[in-house]
């Protein structure tokens, strides 16, 4: 795949409109367009939590890395790991710091797949400061401004949201506002799903006496059963790892209404990632979507743009099963190279398993019960698994979610973080 980061000489304009291009929304440009003109090195860090295994969408934001390092920005992409413990217990402290890992290495070879030099991305753990005392007197100085009503307003989009929340969901989007500052950028890149953090950052941080940032934002890519894209949803995306079968089986189930083009899942996945991508490896920046049809009902069709795509899918010339085939051939085509990094890569395995535990099935025995205070041992349910999966109570299982003091904590995010 040709590279994306050829040396070309842009003007601030021209990289103005890079950075921004197919973007849903950007707040405060003006700042965008005085750092270019400055003619320095626009400073933009990307937040990723490891939660659940990383899926196709991640190719959205992975092409707009692609855009800014091609327009000369320097990149941040933070493995937000308190984060993800801090979201209901997404990711409990026991594997937390195994799934930033799988994270980082995911991602490298999602970047390396659509031709994008890793050696010019920082990747920065969020333990590695935010446990700092600069960081955690100003997570205080935040709270002291912020109401709790603005602060659940700021999460409600991108924090699970449970019947009694947690305040660890308060704290989130504080943490994230503050993250602009601790890694000294310009702006922060994210999905539209965190505009309201980003305006939460925007309206507070001068507050207690910091600058305010810039904010761009993804489109959200509707997932292949309608809806969001959610890594928890395993019928709303395919995996970055999945085999070619599994990508198949994924597609032919997914929902694609004849004709209906809004909301339709493989549609907006061309759209958002196979067409990006595609004028990523074109030298000429254009990109092509080919449909491998069978010669009885017209042949093969290749489209220049989604908007032709779309118009032919609307009038019934290009049918789903047509649609779901090119998919499949383009998106294993990219899938191939992670998979074989994965294959190859005895770290990456490692990581996989220790970040994602394979579910031990326990043969449920009829147990008689001994008066009222009597729970057989064989029924229990260890809590490292019902907080892995997300179905424990914080006050259940205090250890493994946790920790039983503040050092065995920093112990635990730390161990194999080296």
């Amino acid at each position: 795949m040709a590279s994306t980061t050829t040396t070309i000489d842009l003007t601030p304009h021209e990289k103005y409109d890079l950075i921004t291009s197919n973007l849903q929304e950007v707040l405060k440009p003006n700042i965008i367009k005085s750092v270019l003109a400055e003619n320095r090195p626009l400073k933009i860090y990307w937040g990723t939590a490891p939660t659940g295994r990383p899926h196709c969408g991640y190719f959205v934001p992975m092409v707009k890395l692609a855009h800014f390092l091609r327009a000369g920005c320097e990149v941040t992409v933070l493995l937000a790991d308190i984060h993800a413990f801090l979201d209901n217990l997404k990711a409990p402290l026991e594997l937390v710091t195994h799934r930033a890992k799988y994270y980082e290495l995911v991602i490298k070879s999602v970047l390396r797949a659509i031709g994008v030099p890793i050696e010019k991305l920082r990747f920065v753990l969020g333990s590695s400061y935010q446990k700092g005392a600069a960081y955690v007197m100003d997570l205080f100085r935040l709270s002291s401004i912020v109401t709790e009503h603005d602060a659940k307003k700021a999460g409600a989009e991108v924090v699970k949201q449970v019947a009694s929340p947690l305040l660890s969901g308060l704290i989130y989007p504080l943490m994230q506002a503050l993250d602009e500052e601790h890694l000294g950028v310009d702006a922060q890149f994210g999905g539209v799903d965190q505009r309201k953090i980003f305006t939460l950052a925007a309206e507070n941080l001068p507050g207690i006496g910091f600058k305010e940032r810039a904010h761009l934002m993804n489109p959200m890519v509707p997932g292949l059963a309608g809806g969001k894209m959610s890594a928890s949803d395993p019928n709303s995306k395919i995996d970055l790892l999945d085999g070619e079968e599994v990508v198949r089986n994924k597609l032919r189930k997914s929902h694609c209404a004849p004709s209906e083009v809004e909301g339709n899942g493989v549609i907006s996945f061309v759209e958002y990632v196979l067409f990006p991508i595609a004028e990523l490896a074109d030298e000429k920046g254009e990109g092509k979507f080919v449909v491998p049809r069978d010669e009885r009902w017209g042949g093969p069709v290749t489209y220049s743009s989604v908007v032709e795509l779309k118009k032919d899918y609307q009038e019934d010339k290009l049918s789903p099963m047509d649609l779901k085939t090119g998919v499949e051939e383009a998106l294993n085509k990219l899938l191939a190279p992670i998979r074989r990094d994965f294959e190859q890569d005895e770290e990456f395995r490692t990581v996989a398993k220790l970040a994602y535990p394979d579910e031990v099935k326990i043969k449920k025995k009829k147990e008689k019960k001994i008066g009222t205070g009597y729970v057989p041992k064989d029924k229990k349910t260890t809590a490292e698994k019902k907080v892995a999966d997300g179905d424990a109570k914080p006050q259940e299982t205090v250890e493994v979610a946790v920790g039983i003091s503040a050092k065995d904590t920093q112990d635990k995010l730390a161990q194999n973080a080296e």
